[in-house]
């Protein structure tokens, strides 16, 4: 018998059902500073990071980065299967467990296979063990396979719940915002269809967004790695997007007229939920918020801004104290996008868009540009 191989076996199998566990029964936020989960996504994050500075022309670059996730997750559970089997395999081992088979008795490998097939309840019957604590153990590992395959079963439809809502609500914003959204083209069409307040349900929809994604990357931060359908598009710049047009609604929301004041209210609503979303995703993902980065909006910027609000009739705050208020709430959030950025390879939004940009839907590999 060997008690520090029992020992080390039941640590295997404790660590891998906690760890599952904290993830998929019971998500949340774990303050223990060594995780399974933890360490398995830190390695990981190491071969994403090294993916992304592939040169963008190569099609193997997005190739690696849409299906990191994906494989990652299906790693990390097949990790956890891994871990259990090996646990109870230095168990069976170290207490010396009598096999049916007398060939089979005292190696390693053989306890493996035992274990493994176990756990997996495939019910062969070529080796067994034949007295009562390994029958006990035998039994208990595969009420554990069993149970983990089922809770794996009903793992996969969250993950992909989560993702289906949060790119369906994304590629709502497209006709709203262009296929690379920014904060002027959001306010600049509703301004130029005349139903400003059009953007009281925008950004509702946008907090409602926040607070979704908040509570489920808490829970599943691999969920935040997932790439969009669409090369041009992510989570993290639609966001961002919404957040800058929320400062610059504020500042043209200036009226006491009934929508002036909900849309003032309901654009600091939003902007609230989504810096709450990108400052403790960072916490999460040990993305360290950027303060050396230059700013994405220039002055040149803010003055073309300005006036094409005055263009569409807009009244706007302006003068120093209005624009050092507008950039210390930028300065609140953008710091940590840049931070997400970096670590999720992709690029944030501009805040004026590109002369001459084709929306999405506006294109096939059929037809040329289509106008409606």
């Amino acid at each position: 018998m060997s008690v520090p191989a029992i020992i080390l076996g039941a640590f295997c199998v404790v660590v891998a059902l906690l760890d599952a566990f904290e993830s998929v029964v019971l998500p949340r936020t774990v303050q223990r500073s060594i995780r399974l989960r933890t360490v398995f996504y830190y390695f990981s994050a190491v071969i994403y990071a090294a993916s992304g500075r592939i040169p963008k022309k190569y099609k193997i670059r997005q190739l690696l980065l849409v299906a990191f996730a994906p494989f990652n997750f299906l790693a990390l559970i097949m990790a956890w299967a891994l871990l259990m089997i090996l646990g109870f395999t230095l168990i069976h081992w170290g207490y010396g467990t009598p096999l049916v088979n007398p060939d089979e008795n005292g190696r390693f490998w053989s306890y493996f296979y035992f274990s493994g097939a176990t756990f997996f309840t495939l019910g062969y019957g070529d080796v067994v063990p034949s007295l009562g604590i390994g029958r006990v153990l035998a039994i208990l590992e595969a009420g554990l396979g069993f149970g983990y395959l089922a809770l794996v079963i009903g793992y996969v439809p969250v993950i992909y719940g989560a993702f289906s809502r949060r790119e369906a609500t994304m590629l709502k914003l497209d006709s709203k915002a262009g296929s690379e959204p920014s904060a002027l083209e959001i306010v600049r069409r509703h301004a130029q269809a005349g139903v400003m307040e059009s953007l009281l349900p925008l950004l509702r929809e946008w907090e409602d967004f926040s607070a979704q994604q908040l509570e489920s990357y808490l829970s599943y931060p691999i969920l935040a790695y997932y790439r969009s359908q669409h090369d041009d598009q992510s989570w993290l710049r639609s966001l961002t997007a919404v957040m800058d047009a929320c400062i610059l609604i504020k500042n043209v929301s200036t009226g006491t007229d009934p929508t002036s004041r909900q849309l003032n209210f309901q654009a600091k609503a939003t902007f609230v939920m989504g810096r709450h979303l990108l400052v403790d995703l960072s916490y999460v993902l040990d993305a360290a918020p950027k303060t050396d980065w230059p700013s994405r909006l220039t002055d040149d910027q803010l003055e073309f801004i300005r006036a094409t609000f005055r263009e569409y009739g807009l009244k706007c705050e302006s003068g120093p104290d209005a624009t050092q208020h507008l950039r210390d709430a930028i300065e609140m959030y953008e710091p940590y996008a840049f931070g997400l950025a970096e670590d999720l390879i992709v690029d944030l939004p501009d805040w004026v868009p590109q002369p001459n940009m084709i929306d999405n839907w506006q294109t096939s590999a059929w037809e040329g540009v289509k106008h409606f």
